[in-house]
């Protein structure tokens, strides 16, 4: 049991293979363990993943000698590198490597080793430790052994990727033929290539007048870009009204929608028209237009048709000039054959499609996201009695962005408030960003008692990471309260959740 405790908090190694290390599996050398295998002699892991653009021969050799002299478990990540100096190929690769990590083992804690490999991958070793992915860093050689290395300065930094010249070449083509400035559009905070496209797509859209479907998680800016769309339109100095067809409630949505006749049912004491004679001669936004009954999506399918709407109760019919822009966060295919969404109402409203990217694949945005949101909330709050200024520190930025932002930018904005509200003085600190972070909703993912079987499971693992998971929603919580984070816990004391945190390496 006491060998298991070791191993379960030892960390994982994870090391570029490197020349030296590929020698002294080939001379099998007994002075000359290589960086490597010398660190995981010298100092306690549960596993160790290797990164390696070798070829497939060398690697398994190399990770089968490493498992045979250690017993660990060696993981080989083949990798290809047009150059052992390319920046951008490193980063990408060790950073997929280590989402997947964070995936199968979230509270395992991690440690780079520096010495293998190229100078540009230990730096991006450094990078990653000091940004997304806090990490031990270790660096070995023969005359000092293996010895942690301390950076003794903050990092924050988030990559950024440089579009080629062929995305450049088809993003020009897809912008041909705009028009110089389109100013709906310079609300939307991006600078990746999918953001670029999209918005290059919207922009097209907005001077085609036909219907579009705006696709997209809870959060992703489906309304901001249907407004963008429809100040870039013909129909710009006219109505933009949107509807939240979710928050309608079902008996009514025929007579918000359609509009009513006087009498027309109890309590129509007069005649009103509906949405979509008030947006005539504009565009009408359709938020999650999923949510809509089936009746409805007749109704509305007519509408679409006909170019007119019948108020409820009347019997003749009024023509309306509107241009409909639709969006919904859900998988309308999959409801069109499960039959909760009709199949001819879709090809209706998906003429013009977009698909909006989640804020965790949108990468090199989220840093000018919270720089531009950070600047609105300190705006908006400006005259309120007692409020200063606030800046985020280095700590509180890296927080932000190693988090995966399920809610995307809606969330990123109500973080960022409440971190402000929360924070003392003119500094957002890590702490307060964890604070923030503790009261949202977790990212949906497979049950602890759902887990499939069909390959073999680690229980001592799930515990772990449940533990770990309560541990520090209760510190964060509690502001670091151990008696009351004990309390929230059902443990008996706090000596009780000392020894939990120590046992779990969450000092």
């Amino acid at each position: 049991m006491e060998l298991w405790r070791i191993l379960r908090s030892a960390p994982i190694l994870l090391a570029w293979l490197g020349n030296t290390d590929l020698r002294a599996c080939e001379t099998l050398a007994s002075d000359g363990l290589g960086p490597i295998l010398g660190s995981l002699q010298a100092l306690p892991f549960s596993a160790v993943h290797l990164l390696s653009d070798h070829g497939r021969q060398k690697t398994t050799s190399y990770s089968d000698w490493v498992n045979q002299r250690t017993g660990l478990p060696v993981v080989a990540h083949l990798v290809n590198l047009t150059s052992p100096t390319s920046f951008e190929e490193i980063y990408r690769a060790a950073s997929d490597i280590l989402e997947e990590l964070k995936v199968v083992s979230p509270s395992t804690p991690l440690t780079f080793h520096l010495s293998p490999g190229t100078p540009a991958m230990a730096a991006i070793w450094i990078l990653l430790a000091k940004t997304r992915f806090p990490a031990r860093l270790i660096e070995s050689s023969r005359e000092q052994g293996v010895k942690e290395v301390n950076i003794p300065f903050e990092l924050s930094a988030e990559f950024s990727p440089i579009v080629d010249k062929a995305a450049d070449e088809a993003l020009a083509q897809l912008m041909q033929g705009l028009p110089p400035e389109a100013p709906g559009f310079t609300t939307i905070i991006h600078r990746c290539t999918a953001m670029k496209r999209v918005v290059a797509m919207a922009h097209r859209l907005s001077l085609r007048d036909v219907p579009i479907l705006i696709q997209g998680e809870s959060g992703t800016g489906k309304e901001l870009f249907a407004r963008a769309i429809h100040q870039a339109s013909s129909r710009s100095n006219r109505p933009f009204v949107a509807v939240n067809c979710g928050a309608i409630p079902q008996e009514l949505i025929d007579a918000e929608l359609f509009g009513h006749e006087k009498g027309a049912f109890t309590g129509a004491i007069a005649g009103r028209a509906g949405y979509f004679e008030s947006a005539d001669g504009g565009t009408l936004f359709l938020d999650e237009v999923g949510e809509l009954p089936l009746a409805s999506q007749v109704r509305l399918l007519r509408v679409i048709q006909e170019r007119e709407v019948t108020r409820i109760g009347a019997t003749k019919p009024n023509s309306i000039d509107i241009r409909i822009i639709a969006a919904t966060n859900r998988i309308l295919p999959e409801d069109v054959r499960e039959g909760r969404f009709r199949e001819d109402l879709f090809h209706r409203l998906a003429v013009g499609v977009l698909l909006l990217p989640p804020l965790r694949q949108r990468e090199g945005d989220i840093s000018l996201l919270i720089d531009s949101l950070l600047a609105s909330i300190n705006e908006e709050v400006a005259n309120q009695p007692g409020y200063q200024y606030k800046e985020l520190d280095v700590a509180a930025r890296n927080l932000l962005l190693q988090h995966s932002w399920p809610g995307n930018v809606r969330e990123l904005h109500n973080a960022l408030l409440r971190a402000s509200i929360w924070s003392i003085g003119n500094k957002i600190t890590r702490q307060d960003v964890a604070e923030s972070l503790a009261v949202t909703v977790a990212p949906k993912a497979e049950t602890i008692l759902g887990r499939s079987l069909a390959q073999a499971v680690s229980l001592p693992d799930i515990i772990a990471d449940v533990a770990c998971h309560y541990l520090d929603r209760a510190m964060a919580q509690t502001h670091g309260n151990k008696s009351e984070a004990a309390r929230l816990l059902g443990l008996g004391s706090y000596q009780t959740l000392s020894n939990w945190l120590q046992k779990y390496g969450r000092n």
